[in-house]
C-alpha cells in the first residue's frame, strides 16, 4: 500500500518562507510525477507545481518566480520551497504522486493523495 505523508506546513508572516516535505512510502515500482496542489477555504483544490521523474517542473502562474519544487527518486521525496509568500497561498497544501505500485507481483500506475498539511500567511 502507498502512502504519502506531508509535513512543513505552519504559520507563517507574508514575505516569510516555508518548505513543504513529502514522503512516499509502500510498494513502489517507479514514480513518474509529483506535484503540490492546494485548496482554500471555499474554493476549488487547483494545482501549485508539479515535476516528472526527469525534473521537468510545471507551476501555476500565481506561484511562478516564489515556489520551487524538487524530487528526490531515491529517498522518494517531493519538496516545495515558497518564498515571498501571500495571505491568498493559505491554503491546505496536498501532495500527489503518479506512480507505478507493486500489487500481486505486476506494477499498476495511479494516483495517490496525502492527507494535507495547513499553511497560513499571515501577520
Amino acid at each position: 500500500q502507498v502512502r504519502l505523508v506531508e509535513s512543513g506546513g505552519g504559520l507563517v508572516q507574508p514575505g516569510g518562507s516555508l518548505r513543504l516535505f513529502c514522503a512516499a512510502s509502500g510498494s513502489i515500482f517507479r514514480i513518474n510525477a509529483m506535484g503540490w496542489y492546494r485548496q482554500g477555504t471555499g474554493k476549488q483544490r487547483e494545482l501549485v507545481a508539479t515535476i516528472t521523474s526527469g525534473g521537468s517542473a510545471n507551476y501555476a502562474d500565481s506561484v511562478k518566480g516564489r515556489f520551487t519544487i524538487s524530487l528526490d527518486n531515491a529517498k522518494k521525496m517531493v519538496y516545495l520551497q515558497m518564498n515571498s509568500l501571500k495571505p491568498e497561498d493559505t491554503a491546505v497544501y496536498y501532495c500527489n504522486a503518479d506512480l507505478d505500485a507493486l500489487r500481486v507481483g505486476h506494477a499498476f500506475r495511479d494516483d495517490y493523495w496525502g492527507q494535507g498539511t495547513q499553511v497560513t500567511v499571515s501577520s
